[in-house]
């Protein structure tokens, strides 16, 4: 049973309304023994037409954070963490951000391509089905040789919920040269990834990688894999985590990871 979730979004990510407080109150009624908030910082995300900047108070974020981690301390352990957005303009910015900062936990993601979010419509009018995957694995490349201040690289084929084409289908080997490079550079760097469960939200019907990436990326000798809900409300935290017990032991899988500290530790699935 997955009882740890590192991957959440509250009212201090700008595409949540959730208060911090309600996730935590759902966490202890799901009877989680440990939660990772991981607020967006996206700098330099596009203009948009709902007029999110992806920014992060951080000051505030932190006090709300270390204060209901003191009231719930008997309940749960609140872990602090980040979900930072990689583009070329945001390399040193994200670096000085985070320095001297105590996070226990930093996601490294891809949300803007060519300075597109592949969840607007725009993205895939622009770069159609499969071009548009590969346009997206080929930019975590470039992010990977540029950036590796984090924990983890998340949602690594977040690009395909919002794929338009239904006559789409993912296969790895369309792409098995880049996706390749991406995790074996991961693991060079003494990073993992994560199983998101956002997918099966998404109505994708598996988890954010698709398993082929999961089960390739343990082939090549991938060890770190976070667990986490991709949540920005409280009834979509741990969405369908029953389901990925199984899925993760058939790709050879045994342990999941947490991190406190920025250092990981390894729990039986």
């Amino acid at each position: 049973m997955i009882k740890s979730d590192f991957h959440l979004h509250s009212n201090f990510s700008s595409d949540s309304t959730a208060s911090m407080e309600s996730m935590v109150q759902q966490a202890i009624q799901l009877n989680l023994s440990e939660i990772c908030f991981t607020e967006h910082l996206d700098i330099d995300y596009p203009e948009n037409a709902e007029g999110l900047d992806f920014l992060l108070d951080l000051p505030a974020y932190q006090s709300s954070l270390f204060s209901l981690k003191e009231k719930y301390k008997s309940n749960i352990k609140i872990l602090c963490g980040i979900e930072l957005g990689l583009t070329p303009t945001t390399y040193e910015k994200n670096k000085d951000f985070i320095q001297g900062e105590s996070f226990d936990f930093i996601i490294g993601s891809t949300h803007i391509v060519h300075n597109m979010d592949p969840y607007e419509p725009e993205y895939f009018l622009e770069y159609p089905g499969k071009e548009g995957m590969k346009e997206y694995f080929l930019s975590i490349l470039y992010n990977l040789d540029k950036f590796s201040d984090f924990d983890v690289y998340g949602h690594l084929d977040y690009v395909i919920r919002y794929c338009r084409d239904k006559n789409f289908t993912f296969r790895y080997l369309d792409y098995s040269d880049i996706l390749d490079e991406i995790l074996k550079k991961i693991i060079d760097l003494g990073k993992g990834i994560e199983a998101n469960s956002a997918g099966y939200k998404h109505g994708l019907g598996r988890p954010n990688p698709h398993p082929d990436i999961l089960k390739r990326y343990h082939e090549l000798g991938g060890e770190i894999l976070t667990i986490g809900s991709d949540a920005h409300k409280p009834s979509h935290m741990a969405y369908d985590f029953k389901e990925l017990p199984a899925l993760l032991t058939s790709l050879g899988f045994r342990y999941y990871t947490i991190f406190e500290k920025r250092k990981p530790k390894f729990i039986k699935l």
